[in-house]
């Protein structure tokens, strides 16, 4: 029997697909050029060269948005092209031409001559093309190939959907864009703060530098020489998702000029707790997936992101778990910008099995079972971290990573934990989130689904990492018409919202009374394909559960969480 699935449309689209915004809102120069929109695509396989038409970027071959909606051939390579126009470049000047990500190999040319190329779908990276741009009209191509290789990163895709595995994804689906920088300009920025100051530090640029910091009280600037700078804040405000303040700042290198901001906010692990700014906080949270029926991978428009965010803050959400994704910078933007803690997972590489990830730890087995993993998916994937954590390592709202979710593809986790936290000592670090627990993790991270909540504390903060999966069909709003995929069902919204006060009532605000727990993550924000266990619909165009209910819960927990202490 075939499955039937209907054409979902989230209300993002309906003024048409826009993805011109500026990508990296902390590292803003003027000399931007994007080049989001119409591109050609063609197909090659098995020798044979076929043009497929026009594609929308960043949209994914095999989603609607992008005008496509094909399911890539085992063996084939997708072709894009794209003519643009440049100014005349001063002397001084490079021109970068940037990608967010591209899913999975690529190779890149301008004029036909070879910029580079680069391998994981992820991730954004940048080629200088300085020598193969001309004044006037210049032609970039990109060659893609993806394979679904278990080796690299891959999430949530694979090639038979269904369940809790989604449609893959292949090609083009973050911005690409250029900018004109000088010669010698800022190449990186790294910003760590503490509760008083923030110390920015540079990679290139010149030598004297000048920092202009907007506070309250009115804009300071500084001129220092080097590429570290500390600042102490008289007054400082701290960022928190009660007040997420944000202070912007310019700063002038030469001939380069940046936009960026910083918040004040530390983060730890201590005592059994997580300390947000030094006291203990309840991280009451969600699972986000970052699926769209329109744009698979991508919304529509970054309001697609912000929508997400600010209606899961008006359920009285302060964190979002982003699960085994990456996004582009701009949803970490406005989580930084509208208050929402992320707690961020790495992308998962490596076979997934049934028997030994899902059914041995839900029979109670949740120890002393690892994967092996090839040379090339340890390097892929320790070297994906690495970048991941330098990425975004600027975000306030960054809080805390996921290095293994349910064992999947875990290897050497007590190692990885331990460079990782060398890496980034100033967030909190969950080596194996639901079960196959090593030695080392800055928390105990649990997943319980098909039981009653007992969880088992010791001397780390208590995280249940993910729970519920409470499912409602919403006529109309379903992508699949012949299944579904939930752990408990109810039949409206007032079944669903009385379900979830009894769970959080009679189940999480005991374990938060008697030991201690931290977070809680609720599966999840949206309903993604098959899954119809989201607060919101796929689409969504229906939020369905009671908003008024779900704030009084957080309350409810904010209360238990503080009378313990």
């Amino acid at each position: 029997m075939s499955e039937k699935l209907a054409v979902l449309y989230t209300p993002f689209e309906k003024e048409g697909p826009d993805w011109s915004a500026y990508p990296r809102p902390q590292m803003k120069r003027e000399s931007f050029i994007s080049l989001s929109g119409k591109w050609r695509l063609s197909s090659l396989y098995r020798d044979k060269r076929e043009y497929l038409g026009e594609i929308e970027v960043p949209f994914p071959p095999e989603s609607r948005l992008s005008g496509v909606e094909r399911t890539k051939q085992a063996g084939e390579m997708y072709i894009y092209e794209k003519t643009f126009s440049l100014p005349v470049l001063a002397e001084r000047e490079k021109l970068v031409l940037h990608f967010g990500a591209v899913d999975c190999h690529c190779k890149v040319f301008v004029n036909g001559k070879k910029a580079g190329e680069h391998t994981g779908g992820y991730l954004p990276f940048t080629f200088d093309i300085t020598e193969l741009a001309c004044t006037g009209e210049n032609v970039v191509s990109v060659t893609v190939t993806d394979e679904l290789d278990t080796e690299l990163a891959y999430g949530k895709q694979r090639k038979k959907r269904g369940g809790m595995w989604y449609t893959p994804v292949s090609g083009i689906w973050q911005t690409v864009w250029l900018e004109a920088v000088p010669f010698d300009y800022i190449r990186s920025l790294r910003i760590t703060p503490t509760l008083s100051s923030v110390t920015i530090e540079t990679e290139g640029g010149a030598e004297e530098k000048c920092l202009t910091v907007k506070t309250e009280k009115g804009e300071i600037t500084y001129t220092y020489r080097g590429n570290s700078f500390t600042l102490d804040m008289e007054c400082p405000r701290l960022w928190s998702p009660e007040d997420p303040y944000l202070y912007y700042f310019t700063l002038t290198s030469g001939d380069d000029r940046i936009e960026s901001y910083f918040a004040l906010r530390t983060v730890k692990a201590e005592n059994g707790y997580i300390l947000l700014n030094d006291r203990p906080y309840f991280f009451h949270g969600l699972l986000d997936q970052g699926y769209y029926p329109d744009g698979i991978y991508t919304p529509a428009t970054p309001e697609g992101y912000e929508w997400d965010i600010l209606t899961m803050k008006s359920l009285g959400f302060n964190m979002l778990r982003k699960h085994i994704k990456v996004e582009p910078e701009l949803f970490y933007h406005y989580c930084d910008k509208h208050g929402m803690i992320v707690f961020q997972d790495m992308v998962n590489s490596g076979k997934y099995s049934f028997l030994i990830d899902t059914a041995l730890p839900t029979a109670g087995i949740k120890r002393g079972i690892t994967h092996k993993a090839t040379k090339v998916r340890r390097e892929h994937f320790e070297k994906s971290a690495r970048e991941t954590v330098a990425l975004l390592y600027n975000h306030p709202s960054v809080c805390y990573y996921t290095i293994f979710n349910e064992g999947w593809g875990q290897y050497d986790a007590d190692r990885i934990y331990g460079e990782m936290k060398r890496e980034d000592p100033s967030r909190v670090w969950d080596a194996t989130s639901g079960w196959f627990f090593e030695k080392d993790s800055d928390v105990k991270s649990e997943h319980v689904y098909f039981k009653k909540l007992n969880m088992k504390r010791d001397a780390r903060p208590l995280v249940l990492s993910e729970f519920g999966g409470y499912s409602l069909r919403i006529p109309d709003h379903v992508f699949n018409l012949s299944g579904n995929y939930g752990y408990k069902s109810f039949s409206s919204k007032e079944e669903l919202s009385k379900g979830l006060r009894e769970l959080y009532l009679g189940q999480v605000v005991p374990e938060i009374e008697k030991k201690g727990l931290c977070a809680a993550v609720l599966t999840q924000v949206s309903d993604v394909e098959d899954e119809t266990n989201g607060m919101v619909t796929y689409d969504r165009q229906v939020v369905k559960v009671d908003r008024d209910s779900m704030k009084e819960i957080s309350e409810e927990l904010r209360k238990a969480f503080e009378k313990q202490l």
